[in-house]
C-alpha cells in the first residue's frame, strides 16, 4: 500500500541484491583523497613543517626525520636526537598518519595536534618546547604576519598546532595499484600479487592489517608466539602498511632490513607459522602494490 504523498518504492534487483549479500566485503578499503582544507592554513602548516627555526639550534625541522620528498620518513634504522644519541624508535612515515587511530609506536597519542605538541615539547627531538617555539614564531615577521591574517591573532598554542595538523591531514597517498584493483581494475594486479593478497588474508595477516590504512587501528602484543625483537614494549600500535615497500628498515626498532625478512619474522612471531620462501615472495609482491602517490608523484624509498 502506498502512503498518500509518498513516492513509489524503487524496484529492487533481487539477483543483484542476493549476489551482494553473499560476496564478502573486502577488509581493506581504498584511500580517500586528502580532505578539503583552508589553503592558507595548509601552506602555513607546510612552511612550519619545514622550518628549522622551530628547533633550538636551527638545525632541524619536522622534515629532517619525515622526508616528504621520499617516503615520509627516511632510510636510517634510527634518527639521532639532539644529544647525539639514537632515538628510541624507528621513525614511522608521516604519510597517511592522519588515518591511524593512535600515533607513535606506543600508540599513546590520539590526535595529530597532540603528536605535534609532544614532538615540539620533546627536548630530544627539537631541543626546545612549545613556548619557546611560539616565541620564535612571533618574532619572525614572515610567519607572525601570516598567523594574524589567517587566524585573526598572533600565534598561540592552538593555532600553531592546528596549522601543522592541517598540513599533516593532507599527507595522504591515494592511487595505489591495489586501490585501483579494489575499485574494479582487474588488470592492476598480477596473478602473483593477487595470490599474495589471498595468502595475506588466509594466513591471518589481515586480522591486524585491515581498514583504509591497512593497519593503524589496533594495538598489539608483539611476539605472541616467538620474540619479535629485543626489548619490545608490551603494546605497540599496529603500523599501517601503506607504502610499506618504500619504508625499510622495519619494526619499531628497525631490525628487519628487508620486507621479506619482516614477513618471515612476523609469520613466526605473530602467526606461529614458518612461511615458505614462495609464500613470502607472493606476500611481498602484494605489499608492493600498496604504494600510492603524493601530489601525483609515486612515493619512493630514499636513496641509500
Amino acid at each position: 500500500m502506498l502512503i498518500a504523498g509518498a513516492a513509489p518504492a524503487p524496484a529492487i534487483d533481487v539477483a543483484a541484491a542476493a549476489s551482494a549479500a553473499t560476496e564478502p566485503a573486502e577488509a581493506i578499503s581504498p584511500l580517500p583523497p586528502a580532505p578539503a582544507a583552508d589553503p592558507a592554513k595548509l601552506t602555513l602548516g607546510e612552511s612550519l613543517f619545514a622550518d628549522k627555526r622551530l628547533s633550538a639550534d636551527g638545525t632541524r625541522a619536522c622534515v629532517s626525520c619525515h622526508d616528504i620528498k621520499t617516503n615520509g620518513a627516511g632510510h636510517d634504522r634510527f634518527d639521532m636526537s639532539t644529544d647525539g644519541l639514537r632515538l628510541t624508535f624507528n621513525t614511522p612515515t608521516v604519510f597517511n598518519a592522519a588515518l591511524s587511530f593512535r600515533l607513535g609506536w606506543p600508540g599513546r597519542l590520539r590526535t595529530l595536534e597532540a603528536q605535534a605538541e609532544a614532538s615540539l615539547d620533546n627536548p630530544r627531538l627539537m631541543g626546545t618546547n612549545i613556548e619557546q617555539v611560539l616565541a620564535q614564531v612571533r618574532a619572525a615577521p614572515d610567519i607572525a604576519d601570516r598567523f594574524v591574517r589567517i587566524y585573526g591573532h598572533t600565534a598561540d598554542r592552538t593555532s600553531l598546532l592546528d596549522a601543522i595538523a592541517t598540513y599533516e591531514r593532507s599527507l595522504l597517498t591515494p592511487g595505489s595499484r591495489f586501490d585501483r584493483w579494489l575499485e574494479g581494475e582487474d588488470s592492476a594486479l598480477s596473478p602473483t600479487e593477487q595470490e599474495g593478497y589471498r595468502l595475506f588474508k588466509s594466513l591471518g595477516c589481515i586480522t591486524c592489517h585491515q581498514g583504509v590504512n591497512v593497519g593503524g587501528n589496533l594495538l598489539e602484543h608483539p611476539g605472541i608466539f616467538a620474540p619479535l625483537t629485543g626489548g619490545a614494549p608490551d603494546l605497540l600500535r599496529v603500523p599501517s602498511l601503506r607504502n610499506v615497500a618504500t619504508t625499510a628498515p622495519y619494526f619499531h626498532d628497525g631490525s628487519a632490513a628487508t620486507l621479506a625478512e619482516a614477513v618471515h619474522r612476523m609469520g613466526v612471531a605473530q602467526l606461529d607459522r614458518a612461511l615458505s620462501d614462495q609464500q613470502v615472495a607472493a606476500i611481498v609482491a602484494f605489499l608492493g602494490t600498496l604504494t600510492g602517490a603524493y601530489r601525483g608523484v609515486p612515493v619512493a624509498a630514499p636513496p641509500p
